[in-house]
């Protein structure tokens, strides 16, 4: 950014279960200017937010959140931050800045692609997530309505390690690669709760990646609560409960600017024909403490009594009243270019062997 405006700019950061910290300023020839920072949190000495606001004076407003950060660090010296940090101030700034948004910042669609096979699922995937990055749709939510059985490998697993496929075969499962990282999913039509978020990299500006999977999966663990599940979030990728996991997230990062997001929950998954394909290795189940993989996985069904619909509906309602949610059908040019992308990339036998 280098505009030479002197206009106000207003940016606020909420610390998650600490204080609100907010940073109004202005840039001049590139660089930050009359800065002013306010907020409800604590601070002692007084005088050591003079010390902050002066040391921001005059950086770069280009400048990477660690710089930001290491200039408040280096200027409170030994006064007492009680509800902020030095990454809070650094954040409410980039925010003044338009390069750290929030959720409300944003309009979010909910778009509905009806019933798809596993290749266009992963190409609709790819598809949505560059159209988000290039600014030509926004933020988006999708739940995932499965027309047959898949399994899901990562990025980078190994088919041949992963997958069973001549039990593959057996139960009618298209084996399909997806472009995120992580394990691999077994799903059949109605069995799991799939969903993908599309956001721009601004939403988790400032956040790690381990930090940004618990960020982008806080909704979902508020509506499952909400339904009676004691849901919580497990580094690194994991939602969790006391009786067991519920489901695990990816998540690919676009040279775009745009962030993938995609969880996969089971509802009331066949434990023993999930094990029948996919081989989960012994360190895996060590690494876990569990000898039974069946135990593994726990169904939100038998946790909430309630129908796949009717949790889907509850966890749109939470997101929807958290922070607006605008209903969006698949349109012809999107479905035609996932069309011509799950035939030339995702059911070539070049992209599924990429890792033998």
């Amino acid at each position: 950014m280098t505009s030479t405006s002197a206009e106000r700019r207003h940016g606020e950061f909420k610390v998650p279960g600490g204080k609100l910290v907010v940073a109004d300023l202005t840039v001049q020839d590139g660089r930050l200017a009359d800065i002013v920072l306010s907020g409800d949190f604590f601070l002692e000495p007084d005088e050591a937010l003079g010390r902050i606001s002066q040391a921001l004076e005059g950086l770069s407003a280009e400048a990477p959140l660690a710089a930001l950060v290491q200039a408040v660090d280096e200027a409170r010296a030994d006064a007492v931050m009680v509800g902020f940090d030095p990454p809070a101030v650094g954040l409410a700034v980039l925010r003044a800045l338009g390069r750290s948004t929030a959720w409300r910042d944003h309009a979010f669609e909910l778009l509905d692609t009806g019933r798809q096979h596993p290749h266009m699922q992963m190409a609709l995937d790819e598809v949505i997530a560059r159209q988000v990055g290039a600014g030509t749709r926004p933020p988006t939510l999708r739940v995932w309505d499965w027309a047959s059985n898949a399994v899901i490998i990562g990025s980078f697993q190994s088919l041949s390690n992963e997958v069973d496929l001549a039990a593959a075969e057996r139960h009618e499962a298209t084996v399909v690669r997806r472009i995120s990282g992580g394990g691999a999913m077994f799903v059949e039509p109605g069995n799991t709760i799939t969903y993908s978020l599309y956001v721009p990299a601004t939403l988790v500006e400032g956040l790690s990646f381990a930090e940004s999977y618990a960020f982008l999966d806080a909704w979902v663990i508020r509506a499952l609560r909400e339904l009676g599940v004691d849901a919580s979030y497990v580094p690194l990728n994991d939602i969790a409960s006391p009786a067991g996991k519920i489901g695990g997230a990816a998540q690919k990062r676009l040279a775009s600017g745009a962030v993938l997001h995609h969880v996969t929950m089971s509802y009331d998954i066949d434990a023993a024909k999930m094990l029948d394909i996919i081989r989960i290795g012994r360190e895996k189940l060590s690494d876990k403490g569990i000898k039974s993989a069946v135990k593994r996985v726990d169904p939100i069904r038998s946790q909430t009594g309630l129908s796949r619909e009717k949790v889907i509906e509850a966890m749109l309602g939470h997101f929807r009243d958290s922070y607006g949610l605008e209903p969006a059908s698949l349109d012809a040019d999107t479905r035609a270019e996932a069309e011509e992308l799950a035939a030339g990339k995702y059911r070539s036998d070049e992209w599924l062997r990429r890792v033998p």
